[in-house]
Formats: structure tokens, sequence, C-alpha cells
């Protein structure tokens, strides 16, 4: 059995990730692909664990601590899950994956991109995404629609601007540096847009057919 696809989703919060992730996941399954959304941290118990400790706005966690955290979770995903399915030839959609802990805690947190990239290469066993969508937004639209959610901000949503900032630029840099995997969408477009661009820049990794008769 040839093996699945990863395909990985990133971009800052309010970027709109996870609608993607939905819509993306329904739009390869009606083509009769076996497809499995996953996100980070989580999809599994022990990465559920971790995900509420790193979101939780009443704890204090070190840059460092962070970085451990999320790379812990990854690993436990990683191996659990990730690779079961990958092997059983399954696309696997992953919101977030190892280019977040890049952005967010090797740059914004100054801890150093490529510190953090040995890091996950350990914990992830060098597993790399087939293709990575990177939803690009300027930050102040992505805060503005994370305050149009009806939920309290978590812990790293409560950043100030300059954090998120430094993401964005850390997102272009990574995009910038390696092309041919990370593929920019435009992510102030509409939402059928946007899943209609995924798909465009999919198209040489999945080969996707035509829809499946119900």
């Amino acid at each position: 059995m040839p093996r699945g696809r990863l395909i990985t989703i990133e971009g800052i919060d309010g970027a709109g990730k996870s609608t993607l992730a939905g819509a993306l996941a329904q739009a390869i399954a009606a083509h009769g692909e076996r497809v499995e959304l996953l996100r980070e941290p989580g999809g599994v118990e022990l990465s559920e664990r971790i995900r509420a400790l790193v979101k939780d706005p009443g704890l204090a966690v070190s840059a460092r601590a962070e970085a451990l955290l999320y790379a812990a979770a990854r690993a436990q995903l990683v191996q659990e899950r990730v690779q079961p399915l990958l092997e059983r030839g399954a696309t696997v959609l992953l919101d977030r994956y190892v280019d977040s802990s890049l952005a967010y805690q090797g740059a914004a947190r100054g801890l150093g991109v490529e510190h953090v990239r040995e890091l996950n290469a350990f914990a992830t066993g060098g597993l790399e995404p087939d293709r990575t969508l990177l939803l690009r937004i300027s930050p102040a639209a992505g805060r503005a629609r994370q305050a149009g959610r009806d939920e309290l901000p978590d812990r790293l949503e409560r950043e100030h601007e300059a954090f998120f900032a430094r993401i964005a630029a850390a997102y272009d840099e990574l995009a910038a540096a390696d092309p041919q995997r990370i593929r920019v969408l435009d992510a102030s477009l509409t939402p059928a847009t946007v899943l209609a661009d995924a798909l465009a820049a999919l198209g040489d990794v999945l080969a996707l057919g035509p829809p499946a008769r119900g």
C-alpha cells in the first residue's frame, strides 16, 4: 500500500486554520480518499492534556518549557496516530505542526529557530509534511477575528501585538526559504476562495480524481 500524505496548515491565530482544515477534509473525502483531521497540540489523550496546560491563562510557562511541552505533545501524536495513519495510506490533515513551534517559540519567544527545529526533529523522528498551507493574514485582522469569537482568549492569545508581528514575519521567512513545501494562501479572502486555492496548491500532492458518487 502506498504511503499516505501529510498536509499541514499553518498561520497566526485568527487566520482561519480550523475552518480551512474542516472544509478541506470534507473536500478530500468527497473524492473517495481516506482523510483524517487532527489538531495540535492534541489528537491523542496525552497531547490533549498537554494542550490544556499550555493554553491555561492561569499558568506561568517559561519559553523553554513551552517549547518542550509542544514537542512532547507532537512526539506522542506522531507515534500514536500520524505515522500509523500514513502507513495505512491515509491523507492526514494536521492543524499546526513543527512550523508553529519554529515561528512561536523559535522566533517570537527568542529561543532560536534552529534550536527549536532540532528539538522537533528528535520529537517527530524527522517526519516532514508533504505540503504545508500557510494562511497569511495581518496580525491586526487576526486579532479582530479572535475578538469576534464567543470565547475567552487562552494564554497565548493574550500576548501583545509585537508577539504576533514576530510570528507573522517568521512564517514569511519560513515560506521564502522552502517554497516547494510551503504554499502561501491569502487568508483575507472568503472561506470558499481559500478552500479553492488550497485544493489548487495540493493538486500535485494529492492528485484528486473526480468526486465519488453517492
